[in-house]
This record gives structure tokens, sequence and C-alpha cells, in this order.
């Protein structure tokens, strides 16, 4: 028999009795309703919780009531996307819940196995997991060694990852500033164009501050090409939209020597 369409006692597929099952389950927990909540579990039920593991039904529904006097408070419980894999008398579900105070609410992973006895579906089985957070200056340093890597391939699909389409840059040489990742990509490619051999970049004391949706990075810009070695200071700013960090503004200057008013691309640090 094909999986996920046999039909049990109700007239409905096996699919569609587990689906049901499971928006049972959600909206009994969104209504504190213990009852329902613990119902169509096995006795023997074992739950990889995200604080802890619990086995049997009786330490099963002893989690429940401190849950729902947090939802009680304002807490997000609800249900984005659901998966069904169903059998004759087996099958998994595997669910992505928004859960968490209303400001941050995180992203709940649920995996569910059930089996089927006395014709009725029921819960085995449930593991609930936060995915693990980056802390946001660790991903700002991540995007960092993208661009260096991407440079040293000559990758410029992979240089202009992670930046603005509205960003505005100021770059060592005129104009005074560009306004998109286009002119940005076209200004790159100049640069790769004109070097022999392998270009890299990197800011080997790059510091980070976040706060919120927003982050600044900052250091000296160390490049090389050509067997030449040059340093630079750069700072660039970035902004979180709809969940990714994206470069808004970069500004890079060669100091200058106010004798001459020629840049100076020969000193280090």
């Amino acid at each position: 028999m094909t999986p996920g369409t046999a039909a049990g006692s109700t007239g409905m597929t096996n699919e569609q009795e587990i689906r049901d099952l499971v928006q049972r389950w959600i909206t009994a927990v969104r209504g504190n309703d213990l009852a329902t909540t613990t119902a169509n579990h096995t006795p023997d039920v074992v739950m990889f919780d995200v604080p802890a593991n619990v086995r049997g039904l009786d330490a099963y529904t002893r989690t429940w009531p401190p849950f729902f006097e947090w939802l009680r408070q304002g807490a997000i419980f609800e249900l984005q996307n659901l998966d069904i894999t169903a059998g004759d008398d087996v099958a998994f579900a595997e669910a992505l819940l928004r859960c968490g105070e209303p400001a941050t609410p995180g992203d709940l992973r649920l995996t569910l196995g059930l089996r089927k006895e006395n014709g009725g579906w029921l819960i085995a089985h449930e593991h609930h997991s936060f995915p693990q957070q980056i802390p946001d200056d660790e991903e700002i340093r991540a995007l960092h060694e993208d661009w260096y890597e991407g440079t040293a391939r000559k990758d410029l699909d992979g240089m202009m990852a992670h930046i603005a389409e509205d960003v505005v840059s100021y770059e060592h040489e005129a104009p005074l500033q560009v306004e998109s990742v286009a002119e940005v990509r076209e200004h790159c490619g100049r640069g790769l164009d004109q070097a022999e051999g392998t270009v890299t970049w990197t800011v080997p004391d790059l510091k980070v501050l976040v706060r919120e949706d927003i982050a600044v990075a900052w250091g000296l810009n160390r490049m090389t090409h050509d067997g030449a070695e040059s340093w630079s200071r750069g700072t660039r700013v970035f902004q979180r939209r709809n969940g990714e960090w994206l470069m808004v503004h970069q500004h890079v200057s060669f100091p200058f020597d106010p004798g001459t008013g020629q840049a100076r691309t020969d000193l280090e640090p």
C-alpha cells in the first residue's frame, strides 16, 4: 500500500488523520488545554525537550503547566509549516513553529514519531529544539571571511554577496561615492582585471560592534597583489534586513601627505 494513502475509520487518509491530530495538539497547547495536549500519546512516550528529556506519559504531562503559564504571559506558539510521511502503522511529522517572546520569537523545530494502535494514531516520540544561535558579531566576521575568499578567487558574485542593493560606498578612487551594488561590482571588477596573479584582502584586527539590527565593523585593510602590499582604513555599516545582515555603507581611504596632497600607500601598522 502506498505510504500516506491508507484510510482509517474516519475515512481520512493516514496523512490527513495525523495532520488533524497535530493541529488539535497545537490548538490545545495554545489554549492551555492539558487533557487534549496529552491525549493521543503512548504511555511510554519519549520527549527530547529544549530543557530536558522526559520518558513516560506522567513525566510528559508534568512539563506542560509551566509552559502554559509562560504562554499566558504573552509568549508566541504558532505553527508555520507541517510535513508528514505516513505508512500503514508508522509515521513521522516535521514542523517549524514560531515560539518565544513577542519581540524575539525563535524558530522551534518539532519532529514527531507516531504509531497506529487499535486503528488510531498515537505520538510515541517528540523532539523539540531551537537552532543554535550564532552571535551577531560572529555573523559579521563570517561575512568578512566570505569576502576574503571571494577576493582570492576573483569571484565577483561571492564578493558582492551580503551587500545591499542600495549600498553607498566611499572607495579609494574616484568618484566621490558609488551608490549601488552594481557600481561597487563594476569598481571591484576593474581592480581585479588590472591585477596580475592572486589578490588578497583581509582585515587582521577586525573590530565589530552590534546593537539590535545595526552593526559597525572597522579595521585596517591589508591588500596584496602583484607582489606588493598596501594598507588602508576601512569602516563598514551593516543592517539586518529580513533576517540577513547586509552592508549598507562602506568607507575606505588611504591617509594623505598634507605636504604633497598625495595618498600614502606605503604606510604599515
